[in-house]
């Protein structure tokens, strides 16, 4: 340990860091979308852990806005590309890189961090809480709607990408800014992150871009052929409706395009519209995996960043062991506003719990009663638990549809 070092990087390390990145996730190639990528990444917003003069580890970060619940957006610190050296595990290079990271986001205000974990045992330890879930959701073809669904009538038409990208600009920021776990757009690197065209992946086509007054969807089409005929799939990048009825047409397109045996979402919402507007609900397939995970930087920032569904006076007992600024007794009040304000206080605490429970409640992926259950969350003073699950609760599952 003696000889590591951690820092900022500048500019001028893109390839040293892109090349430690690809080598941590047993990935030499050389791909072109990297060249796009450096367009939107900023290596001056990393950090770097050297042995000597060896880069080893890395650990990079956008600057972005997230809905929280309220809805209401916040600064989040989205952190990307982390990764060590092959070699060089097991000398505390994670550690060091998180540590530097969570003191710059401390330090700039930001209070709020996230990340998709590669490995779920991994950042639990640095006070990241699973806070969200996303499904991998396929429909066959053709999947029948309840008569009751509302399908707006006005058509669903394709688009170029440069039309649609800048339709997607414009309704994007509308809709993001009423769903909690949608990440702001202002630089257009979601663009590269989501809607890149690298051979690796695969045999699917280019992605295509489909236009409704009040909303759009991007996918792109895996061609398959089989004795009785076409089977494509089709697989949704991103689906963004500003009404129930502009979702419902946007899906009604795609079950209904012709070649098409199944529609796939990698990234749909855990309570996605769509199944409950389905005739046959066992038509849709569904795994649920792990999203966002959140860390509470600063504790009182981020309470009172999001809006609350029920009044509350509870005293929190955290425990932080990575960020012991956080740990203590706080009381967090709401009144029937939603508008919450969390303190320090001498006065005994109601719930027991650690940093990464309190994170994964926060979007409201998450009860803390379920989490009690789970014996995660401790009741000190009786009727506490209640009073705090059902603040925290959202009407809906938080969702993010973009990896970063």
């Amino acid at each position: 340990m003696a000889d590591l070092t951690t820092r900022k990087l500048s500019t001028g390390d893109y390839e040293s860091f892109f090349a430690v990145f690809t080598a941590a996730f047993l990935d030499d190639s050389r791909d072109p979308a990297m060249e796009r990528y450096r367009e939107v990444f900023d290596p001056s917003a990393a950090h770097g852990t050297f042995d000597g003069d060896e880069l080893i580890g890395v650990a990079g970060r956008f600057s972005l806005d997230i809905t929280v619940p309220g809805p209401a957006q916040h600064p989040v610190a989205a952190i990307s590309a982390v990764g060590v050296k092959p070699g060089h595990r097991r000398r505390g290079v994670l550690t060091s890189l998180m540590r530097a990271q969570l003191d710059e986001v401390h330090a700039d205000g930001t209070g709020l961090a996230a990340l998709y974990a590669s490995e779920g045992s991994i950042y639990g330890r640095f006070g990241y809480g699973l806070a969200s879930y996303e499904t991998r959701l396929s429909l066959p073809r053709g999947a029948a709607f309840l008569s009751t669904v509302d399908v707006d009538e006005r058509r669903v038409r394709e688009a170029d990408r440069e039309t649609a990208l800048e339709f997607a600009h414009r309704r994007y920021p509308e809709v993001a800014a009423t769903r909690t776990g949608w990440l702001s757009r202002g630089d257009g690197s979601w663009e590269v992150r989501m809607i890149d065209d690298r051979a690796e992946r695969g045999d699917l086509g280019r992605a295509r871009f489909a236009l409704h007054p009040d909303g759009y969807v991007i996918y792109r089409p895996k061609p398959e052929w089989t004795t009785r005929g076409p089977a494509y799939q089709l697989q949704v990048l991103e689906l963004v409706a500003a009404t129930p009825q502009a979702y419902a047409a946007l899906w009604r397109y795609l079950l209904d395009i012709d070649l098409v045996g199944e529609v796939n979402w990698p990234k749909a919402a855990l309570d996605e519209p769509v199944v409950g507007m389905l005739a046959d609900p066992r038509a849709a397939s569904r795994q649920i995996l792990d999203g966002l995970w959140v860390r509470l930087v600063d504790v009182d920032r981020a309470l009172a960043a999001r809006r609350y569904s029920a009044p509350v006076d509870v005293v929190l007992d955290i425990t932080d062991r990575f960020c012991p600024r956080n740990a203590g007794r706080w009381r967090l009040t709401a009144g029937s506003d939603g508008i919450g304000k969390l303190s320090r206080t001498d006065d005994p605490g109601q719930l027991e719990l650690d940093v990464t429970d309190l994170a994964a409640a926060y979007l409201g992926g998450n009860t803390l009663a379920g989490l009690a259950r789970s014996g995660r969350v401790a009741e000190l003073a009786p009727g506490a638990l209640l009073e705090a699950s059902r603040a925290f609760a959202t009407e809906d599952a938080p969702h993010c549809q973009e990896s970063f």
